[in-house]
């Protein structure tokens, strides 16, 4: 169809109306930020030349992502969350704030509510025959380079079957395996005992992937470890790991791999000595430096839905 209708008065004048531009009920940023949204989809409509039928698709795709619960795996996987932290490593940039742990995506896979260890945490709760031992550690610094007390790190990762607990299809996990947090000492340090995890795909018939089969991509991500690192005197730092050598480092759906973010996996023995379920382990080293407040406020908190359990 050649004909455009987008800059019509009919259509400018239906905007204004859909947004609720021109009266004074309702939230002025919700109305600004719905009419720029459709304003851009009728755009996308009149320029693509969609059709009835494309747009019905569409809409019914919005509802299966819901009843599926797949927002959020799909805000990672088209890149709306790197797209986040591509605007926030701008922003730093801009009041001139450099250094620090970099950032990279939260995903949706968090729990709240996990009880805080000093300084050491052993987090796999449940036997995994598959999965061999791990320590993470390492210690949280500020800017300056000295020792950051008190701070909270939060670790959380998948199993050697590619889940995470609470949100496991088979049940088998408890609810935080494989999930802890740990307040760090004057020395700045925290240990992490845990248990190799593995990467993981989206669920096969899921929303998220039928879109990624539709743009010929794979809904895979390469082993990985979720990190929040908070601090009365810092800001929040969300981050993540990836395990060295996974052959999908460089090839995340979610794009969330950072070359920084990439530290070495160490054999070790005396993991007997450590509780471990093998003496034989692996360890991996990650210090995590912290930025300071802006002004005394953490410009890092971001407010989103998320899933929280009494431990």
């Amino acid at each position: 169809m050649s004909v455009k209708v987008f800059e019509s008065k009919e259509v400018q004048d239906l905007l204004k109306a859909a947004a609720n531009l021109e009266s004074r009920d309702g939230d002025a940023r919700a109305k600004q930020i719905t009419h720029r949204l459709l304003g851009d989809l009728f755009k996308a409509i009149d320029d693509l030349d969609m059709t009835p039928d494309e747009i019905w698709a569409g809409v019914n795709y919005v509802n299966k992502l819901g009843q599926d619960g797949e927002a959020a795996l799909l805000a990672a996987g088209l890149g709306l969350e790197k797209f986040l932290d591509i605007r926030m490593d701008a922003e730093d940039r801009e009041a001139d704030i450099h250094g620090g742990t970099p950032r990279t995506i939260e995903g949706p896979l968090y729990v709240a509510g996990a009880a805080v260890r000093d300084g050491t945490s052993r987090i796999d709760l449940d036997a995994d025959d598959d999965a061999g031992p791990l320590v993470i550690r390492g210690t949280v610094t500020g800017s300056d380079g000295k020792p950051v007390t008190d701070a909270v790190v939060e670790c959380w990762h998948a199993n050697s079957k590619g889940f995470y607990s609470h949100f496991d299809p088979t049940g088998a996990q408890s609810d935080f395996n494989l999930r802890g947090a740990v307040k760090t000492g004057a020395d700045g340090q925290y240990e992490f005992r845990t248990l190799m995890p593995v990467g993981y795909g989206c669920p096969p018939q899921g929303a998220t992937q039928r879109l990624l089969d539709a743009l010929g991509r794979h809904g895979n991500r390469p082993a990985h470890v979720h990190f929040f690192v908070t601090s009365d005197k810092t800001r929040k730092l969300t981050t993540q790991i990836n395990i060295e050598g996974d052959p999908l480092i460089w090839d995340d759906f979610a794009y969330a791999t950072r070359e920084e973010l990439v530290p070495h996996v160490v054999e070790k023995t005396g993991g007997a000595a450590l509780g471990l379920k093998a003496d034989a382990y692996r360890q991996i080293e990650f210090n995590i430096v912290l930025t300071p407040l802006v002004q005394g406020k953490d410009n890092q908190l971001v407010n989103r839905l998320r899933a929280a359990i009494t431990a």
